[in-house]
């Protein structure tokens, strides 16, 4: 579809086919955490890094996005849920396509916990988002993770699983959990027929965080990084996007930044 293909190419580089997003949804989920107190101030750090995207929630988009700062994409996230409900695995949708449409979207995204009890419930939902997005033009990014009980949330075995389930539903990309070395995880990208994006994850030691995507990029060939906390929380945040944007478009490698 012509209009994936044109919108694909506002949140993935024209010339690496990869990208960096950074997610700013954490909010709905956590409340006023460090990081996202200023949306409008955080949106233009993140941009001046040099972010490919930002991942937000409908509310936001308009004291958040491209106020300040260099152009950036935008993809509104459908899904929700709060660390107050009784299962903060479980996660329902607050936005239409259309709706996201209507605000500027060039993308949408959704969360799906697999092993959670309402997964069902989070897969037939993303059924129906994947017939929207295909009637009006949109990429979808699926945001999925192991999550269950006495599931390993890191397990090659469930993180391919959880690819899997993205292309099956028609997704466009898919943002997963790295499964901690480039062998296993370069496995699951090249049986993948989408891009693979690695998450974040909580606020790490910098070089650690390079590293993790080098190897993930360069040696397991996935295309780039979804991080949200590690990045919107560094004290210098256009620098540290700046640093994994090196990283992911020019191969610059951990020890030389």
């Amino acid at each position: 579809m012509i209009g994936k293909q044109i919108r694909i190419e506002r949140i993935m580089d024209r010339n690496t086919g990869k990208a960096v997003i950074i997610p700013m949804d954490h909010g709905m989920t956590l409340g006023q955490i460090d990081g996202l107190l200023n949306m409008t101030e955080t949106v233009a750090e993140v941009s001046d890094g040099g972010a490919n995207a930002i991942i937000l929630h409908k509310g936001l988009v308009r004291p958040g996005h491209r106020r300040k700062g260099r152009d950036i994409g935008l993809i509104i996230h459908l899904s929700a849920g709060t660390s107050m409900n009784p299962d903060p695995n479980d996660k329902v949708l607050i936005c239409s396509v259309e709706e996201a449409v209507s605000l500027g979207a060039d993308a949408v995204s959704i969360h799906i916990n697999l092993g959670a009890p309402q997964e069902s419930k989070m897969i037939e939902s993303a059924g129906m988002v994947v017939r929207d997005c295909n009637r009006w033009g949109i990429p979808l990014l699926a945001m999925i993770y192991p999550r269950g009980k006495g599931i390993d949330p890191n397990d090659p075995r469930h993180v391919g699983h959880a690819v899997r389930v993205a292309e099956e539903l028609g997704a466009d990309l898919v943002k997963t959990n790295y499964t901690g070395d480039p062998e296993s995880f370069a496995k699951i990208v090249k049986a993948s027929s989408i891009p693979v994006l690695i998450a974040g994850g909580e606020k790490g030691e910098d070089l650690d965080c390079y590293k993790t995507i080098y190897d993930a990029v360069h040696f397991a060939k996935c295309a780039g990084v979804c991080m949200g906390r590690n990045a919107f929380q560094r004290d210098n945040v256009a620098k540290f996007v700046s640093n994994i944007s090196q990283v992911v478009h020019q191969g610059v490698r951990p020890e030389a930044i």
